[in-house]
């Protein structure tokens, strides 16, 4: 029987990964990590059609990320394994947090042009500040439990063999480092874990649609009797 839910889980990863590249770039060439509000939300007015695609992008790829987990959840590869369920709840999570991350950087985007004269005085906004530290909060949280999802793909992928063999000690790797993002002096790593993630994500979503097909190739064949039927 073909596993469709794991093949879409595998292409769901590969989305998540193309939309956080997309997000990534937008914030850079926005460069709202300013050091105070005031000076972000200054630079957001300033590029706001750039933030505003990296929020977009942002809840893009939590909303993928939600739905790879879901299907990973429903597909044949995770029953009796309690690992690859936790996989599933994790990504689901970080999924919802990011999304939330990706409206605030949105909502952000749309009340800036407004505020940042009034802020450059001193005054300080309640739903600026709100919407901001629920971004912060929720795009590191997001990220934590993706991590966390990733050092528990290492069983599962190990188990499967073949591609996702090879991939598996990297995945725990990875996955510790992420939960770092905790840690402003780890910066430098913090420019390793990301990108490295992406690649895991997209090696992982490959993997899973070849295994799919793989296995959706001989067996989707009716046999002799069926085909004269």
């Amino acid at each position: 029987m073909t596993d469709s839910s794991r093949g879409k889980a595998g292409l769901f990863l590969c989305l998540t990964a193309v939309a956080t590249v997309v997000s990534v770039f937008a914030r850079v060439a926005a460069d709202a990590d300013q050091p105070t509000l005031a000076e972000s939300l200054a630079a957001i007015s300033k590029h706001q059609t750039s933030y505003l695609t990296g929020g977009l992008a942002r809840l893009v790829s939590g909303v993928t990320l939600l739905l790879a987990g879901w299907f990973l959840l429903k597909s044949w590869w995770i029953h009796g394994s309690l690992a690859t369920q936790i996989i599933g709840a994790l990504f689901m999570t970080s999924g919802i947090l990011t999304a939330i991350s990706g409206v605030s950087a949105a909502a952000l985007a749309a009340i800036a042009p407004g505020l940042a004269e009034s802020m450059s005085s001193g005054t300080t906004d309640p739903l600026a500040q709100g919407l901001a530290d629920i971004r912060w909060f929720t795009g590191k949280a997001g990220f934590t439990a993706a991590g966390l999802g990733s050092a528990a793909a290492t069983i599962p992928l190990w188990n499967t063999g073949g591609i996702p063999r090879a991939i598996a000690p990297a995945s725990l790797v990875i996955g510790a480092a992420m939960l770092f993002i905790w840690v402003d002096a780890a910066t430098v790593m913090h420019r390793v874990t990301g990108p490295s993630f992406l690649v895991w994500l997209l090696v992982a979503g490959v993997s899973l649609l070849i295994v799919a097909r793989n296995r959706s190739g001989p067996s989707s064949l009716k046999s002799p009797v069926q085909l004269t039927e």
